[in-house]
């Protein structure tokens, strides 16, 4: 069983930066690929990126290539999602979530409760 907490989500204005972090407990955490999800108001939820459990292999999505950046600290069971150059199409409910398996195929095991992130002047 995992447990993840996302934390810092918030206000920031377009061109923006924000870290986002996701605190997982529980064991085995490195055999677990991370992804970050989004949720905008009366959309679908997608993925944005994954990071493998070696954290050698990292994919996103094309709307968020070269703006956003993901990380893992195995170690200190973290996974860190950096996003720079935010766009108001970037405001969503943002979610991380574990899957048992070496790379991310869309299907979790676990979820986080989600951080609100919103980009607006």
């Amino acid at each position: 069983q995992l447990q993840l907490v996302e934390s810092g989500g918030g206000l920031v204005q377009p061109g923006g930066s924000l870290r986002l972090s996701c605190r997982i407990s529980g064991l085995a955490f490195d055999t677990y690929a991370i992804g970050w999800f989004r949720q905008a108001p009366g959309k679908e939820r997608e993925e944005v990126s994954c990071i493998s459990t070696s954290g050698t292999r990292t994919t996103y999505a094309d709307s968020v290539k070269g703006r956003f950046t993901i990380s893992r600290d195995n170690a200190n069971n973290m996974v860190y999602l950096q996003m720079n150059s935010l766009k108001p199409e970037d405001t969503a409910v943002y979610y991380c979530a574990a899957e048992g398996y070496y790379l991310c195929t869309g299907h979790p095991d676990y979820w986080g409760q989600g951080t609100q992130v919103t980009v607006s002047s």
